[in-house]
């Protein structure tokens, strides 16, 4: 029998990226944490601030591989703790903005392990930051949703009113599925001409912020060679970023507008 006092679990919002965007809590956590699980996503620099002696365990999630299943995870969380660990779990972005945060959460507290919440910049502020994309403006938009482009049942749902004048639509995990977002949007109501962005490996060192069409976006993706991590910003806000013009339309666009 385990006598051992519980351990806490924290979990930890890695950013974006770029290590200078973690919170204070998360580094000092990151240099005290004797054991550390991390998704795949999280920087290699940001890895680099463990402290050496630490135990690891990477649970790298991909589209299509998944190192552990989320129930396998949600376990090992709570087995560590319960033979007396604290355990940081380290996340990209916000613990609780598309990672799962809230599962490995209830997770801990049907078993009894005390667990804290540390927010991180999540990719959408980090990278809209980066390419100087406001996602919200007095003049532009005052409405902001945050969608999934890798969800089950695509199009089967109800897009319209998500994005379209005054509002900013961000799909996190878009990028295999541009095209059929671009589609489903259009079928959905949303202008063919809204201005859209994509901000890849936003606030790293290889980050690329482009714009263009929404009737462009599957094309764009595909002669750019967009790879993951990567966000698309639809709306017209994108037009007050400093993201390049990947389409001669958008120029003509925006000077419509001005």
């Amino acid at each position: 029998m385990n006598n051992s006092t519980p351990g806490t679990v924290y979990l930890v919002g890695a950013g974006p990226g770029d290590p200078e965007l973690l919170t204070l809590r998360a580094a000092r956590l990151l240099a005290a944490a004797s054991l550390v699980v991390h998704d795949g996503l999280v920087d290699p620099a940001i890895l680099g601030m463990i402290r050496p002696d630490a135990r690891r365990i990477s649970v790298a999630k991909s589209r299509s591989r998944h190192s552990l299943p989320q129930e396998e995870i949600n376990a090992l969380l709570v087995r560590e703790a319960l033979s007396g660990k604290d355990v940081v779990r380290l996340k990209g972005g916000d613990p609780f903005i598309f990672g799962r945060g809230g599962e490995e959460v209830e997770a801990c507290r049907a078993a009894g392990v005390r667990v804290e919440v540390v927010p991180g910049i999540s990719a959408a502020i980090g990278c809209a930051a980066e390419a100087q994309l406001p996602l919200t403006h007095r003049d532009a938009s005052s409405a902001v949703t945050f969608v999934a482009g890798q969800c089950k049942g695509l199009t089967d749902q109800d897009w319209s009113g998500l994005a379209g004048k005054g509002r900013t639509l961000v799909i996190y995990m878009g990028v295999a599925t541009a095209s059929d977002i671009a589609d489903k949007l259009m079928a959905d109501g949303v202008s063919p001409a809204t201005p859209v962005a994509v901000l890849e490996k936003g606030t790293r060192g290889d980050s690329r912020a482009m714009r263009s069409l929404l009737a462009d976006l599957g094309d764009m993706v595909v002669r750019e060679g967009v790879k993951s991590p990567a966000l698309i910003v639809v709306g017209e806000v994108v037009l007050r970023s400093n993201a390049k013009d990947k389409l001669a339309a958008i120029a003509a666009y925006a000077e419509s507008l001005a």
